[in-house]
């Protein structure tokens, strides 16, 4: 159950349920909008959750056929 809360629901929540509190945001970097930055920042975070699943959880689980 925790690897399906960090490789699903972390991201899910950050992107979904936070996307319309994140909007509300008027904050820019570099004359980019957080939106985008949050956006953007979350492709490479959700490949982190997801690797931390498979290095946590999956790797070393035996192959079923």
């Amino acid at each position: 159950m925790l690897r399906v809360v960090i490789g699903l629901g972390i991201p899910f929540t950050a992107i979904v349920l936070l996307l319309p509190f994140i909007n509300m945001i008027q904050f820019t970097i570099w004359h980019i909008p957080f939106l985008y930055l949050w956006l953007f920042a979350w492709f490479v975070l959700t490949s982190l959750c997801l690797a931390v699943c498979w290095f946590g959880f999956d790797r070393h689980r035996t192959e079923r056929s």
